[in-house]
């Protein structure tokens, strides 16, 4: 089960724009499109509540699938995020492109 969103939100000066909400509340959301030695290049955010409290949070960057940093998610979370992004990051490049999801 996915929800999908549209709200924009910023972050250290860069715009983020929400992309899906899977079944177990993890938040993935995407930066615009930045350049990096003259390659585009986005960050994909993934957030989720903690039962703790607190999120479990971690950034990759595409197109290297670089860890940017991980929080609280396990590897068998991170397995799957990977999976998902080689998915999907065709889809979250254009959406970049185009300033997140465009729902009326």
């Amino acid at each position: 089960m996915f929800t999908f969103y549209g709200t924009i939100f910023s972050e250290k000066g860069f715009m983020f724009y929400d992309y899906v909400e899977l079944a177990d509340r993890t938040l993935i959301a995407h930066s615009e499109i930045k350049l990096k030695d003259e390659n585009k290049t986005i960050e994909v955010q993934f957030e989720r509540p903690r039962a703790e409290g607190g999120f479990c949070s971690a950034r990759c960057e595409l197109p290297s699938y670089k860890w940017i940093f991980n929080e609280y998610f396990s590897d068998e979370d991170i397995a799957f995020f990977e999976e998902f992004l080689s998915h999907n990051a065709h889809t979250l490049f254009k959406y970049a492109e185009c300033g997140g999801i465009q729902i009326a």
